[in-house]
């Protein structure tokens, strides 16, 4: 009975010890505060489409929010759709616009207002023998026609330029679909957007800089953003808050955003180390005994020191072009690390081969310096901003 006893009391000890022993440094352990609905994680492969897949991603979160079935959109009708309008600005032009596979949320947007969607099912762009999305050879094809195109050859732009760019398009993403059935129902584009029943004019996208004037709106000087589409500008602040208070309110927020960043890792983390390398490259130093170069990740396995965010250091970082308009994603939720510190939780669209199966966390000073631009609801606004905005 004693023994017993005796043994008992150790493994009652070795139990607490256990419990109680602090996380090793290089351990993130993250509590959850706030969790909204997501369509499961896609993966974007070897495109540069990241606005279509966040954008997507968000307005299938907004119907969840709303109370509606799931659904699995198509990228790839938003692709296809986009790149030939870009292919038409781009002639119109004279070739001074940007052409490239990059865009913004407003291109969701646009094409959902303008020409509908379908469902994945129905279009899901893999048209050229691969089982996931390799766009090499696609916006090596486009770049080359519309280069030949503003050349012009001919002397005169031909009536069949629009028809040949499109059957690149069609013979690589596939056809764009004129009618289909869902759920036993026949749908056009149109009439299966109508049917989601989602409002493109309830959605705002904000920014935060100092080179417009706040509460006025401007088209954020980035390539990807070749329809111009404009963005309310408040101070850093208040742009902050807009995060919190949509998440807390149920609301998911598309985010575009910078993740070039030494501190974006492949292990699902995002934050801004306040320790920086610094650049060696062309000093005296280097020239002697050589410099490493700049590159690469920051090794970030646990909570760190991070840099204080301003507005000032915001906006130089934009000017300095350190915060471009790499990626687009979709933040859905709040979570603390073990010290306390928030966190917005992340869908991405790079498949879930990865430590936390296709979300990240990314830290609140990375999102405020990092951010280019955000697409919410209205309502996800708090009231007294969308007061000064007039929204």
């Amino acid at each position: 009975m004693r023994k017993t006893f005796f043994t008992l009391i150790s493994i009652f000890i070795v139990s607490v010890s256990f419990a109680q022993a602090p996380l090793p440094k290089d351990t993130f352990a993250f509590t959850t505060v706030k969790e909204n609905k997501i369509t499961p994680v896609k993966n974007q492969a070897n495109s540069s489409t990241c606005w279509s897949f966040s954008g997507l991603a968000f307005f299938e979160s907004e119907l969840l929010r709303m109370g509606k079935p799931a659904v699995d959109l198509s990228e790839m009708f938003v692709v296809h759709r986009s790149y030939t309008d870009k292919a038409e600005k781009y002639l119109r032009m004279n070739g001074t616009s940007n052409f490239a596979p990059g865009g913004s949320f407003y291109d969701d947007v646009y094409v959902l207002k303008n020409y509908g969607i379908v469902p994945d099912s129905v279009m899901n762009g893999l048209n050229y023998g691969e089982t996931k999305h390799v766009h090499g050879e696609l916006d090596a094809l486009t770049s080359a026609f519309m280069t030949t195109m503003v050349k012009n050859p001919n002397k005169t732009i031909s009536t069949a330029w629009k028809p040949a760019f499109e059957g690149i398009l069609n013979a690589y993403l596939g056809k764009l679909p004129t009618e289909f059935t869902v759920n036993g129902k026949k749908h056009t584009p149109v009439s299966y957007a109508n049917s989601l029943g989602l409002n493109m004019d309830d959605y705002v996208s904000i920014t935060s800089f100092t080179h417009h004037p706040f509460y006025t709106k401007f088209a954020i000087e980035i390539p990807d953003n070749w329809r111009w589409a404009e963005s309310y500008n408040i101070p850093l602040d208040e742009f902050g808050r807009i995060f919190d208070y949509a998440v807390e309110n149920g609301y998911t927020v598309a985010w575009g955003a910078d993740v070039s960043e030494k501190g974006f890792t492949r292990n699902g983390i995002g934050v801004l180390p306040e320790t920086k390398k610094e650049n060696l490259v062309g000093t005296d130093q280097a020239k002697w005994v050589g410099a490493p170069t700049p590159t690469g990740k920051y090794t970030v396995n646990g909570p760190v020191k991070e840099q204080n965010v301003t507005q000032e250091s915001r906006q130089l970082g934009f000017d300095n072009y350190q915060t471009t308009d790499d990626h687009g994603m979709l933040i859905y939720g709040i979570a603390n690390d073990q010290n306390g510190d928030r966190y917005y939780m992340v869908k991405n669209s790079w498949g879930e081969d990865s430590k936390y199966k296709g979300i990240w966390y990314v830290s609140k000073p990375f999102v405020m310096e990092k951010t280019i631009n955000i697409l919410v609801h209205k309502d996800a606004v708090p009231k007294e901003i969308r007061k000064k905005l007039g929204i």
